[in-house]
């Protein structure tokens, strides 16, 4: 890639406080505002009425979109005005409407947003909240604060997160569910409230995964969520059935972490 050396392009009804850094190739619309503490890395757009405030950084070659707020101080009744930071990656997409709040100073005082992210129109990322890499909110999805979403996660129109939920890597939320407890890497959840449904099946086959892999995903799942001992017991006996199971390891690992919240699960009706 041609490395960019030109000067920002500031349109004139634009609004840029000094002190405000900006990288080469920026380009700022019209009616955008930009805070005397943000950073805008190399080729950063702010297509048109767009406000980055507060102590926020926004990686190289991120697109943000009209009536985008953000960085604006956290919607948690404890904040006092304290400083803390949103950081933003490189090569995201964030569309009309998309509201992002930096950390609060009980929550460890950082939003942080992967690489290659993509939020469509109206989607919200509370105070707190890790985001990896890769990761789509679709249309209206809310994520309360400190949820934790793991790398290529996508959640569905309309759906929902509860404070402190955990998401795993490459797993799906079904559009309009309800999310209160944690999701594991790889699986699928759908309903208000929502439950355990299975695998990403599509998402899992659309990133490249073997059939023998996702075949084996299917069985250590069947086996987790079976309805006979305990979770920690059949946590362990999946462990020593897929102890080479990179996939499988990583969804044990999750479990095994544990958070503020339970792990979600299938309803008792539905088929393992």
């Amino acid at each position: 890639m041609t490395e960019m050396t030109s000067a920002p392009e500031i349109h004139p009804l634009a609004l840029v406080e000094p002190g405000a850094r900006l990288g080469a190739g920026v380009k700022i619309g019209p009616w955008c505002q930009v805070g005397a503490h943000v950073e805008l890395g190399e080729g950063v757009q702010l297509l048109s009425h767009v406000v980055v405030a507060g102590h926020t950084s926004i990686g190289a070659r991120t697109r943000i979109f009209p009536f985008a707020s953000i960085g604006h101080e956290p919607q948690d009744l404890k904040f006092r005005g304290e400083i803390t930071r949103l950081e933003i990656g490189a090569d995201c997409s964030i569309r009309e409407g998309v509201t992002m709040n930096p950390g609060t100073a009980a929550g460890g005082g950082l939003t942080k947003v992967g690489n290659k992210c993509t939020f469509l129109a109206q989607a919200h990322v509370a105070h707190d909240c890790q985001l990896g890499n890769e990761v789509l909110l679709v249309n209206n999805v809310m994520l309360g604060g400190h949820c934790q979403i793991g790398d290529c996660a996508i959640m569905g129109g309309g759906s929902a997160a509860h404070q402190f939920v955990r998401i795993g890597h490459h797993a799906m939320i079904g559009g309009l569910a309800g999310v209160e407890n944690d999701v594991i890497p790889y699986g699928l959840a759908m309903g208000n409230r929502a439950n355990l449904s299975g695998l990403n099946l599509v998402g899992l086959k659309r990133r490249g995964f073997s059939r023998e892999a996702i075949h084996d995903l299917r069985r250590a799942y069947r086996l987790l969520f079976a309805f006979e001992g305990t979770l920690k017991e059949r946590v362990e006996d999946v462990a020593l059935e897929f102890a080479d199971h990179v996939q499988v390891r990583e969804i044990l690992a999750f479990i095994r972490q544990g958070g503020d919240r339970a792990i979600c699960v299938p309803r008792a009706e539905h088929e393992i």
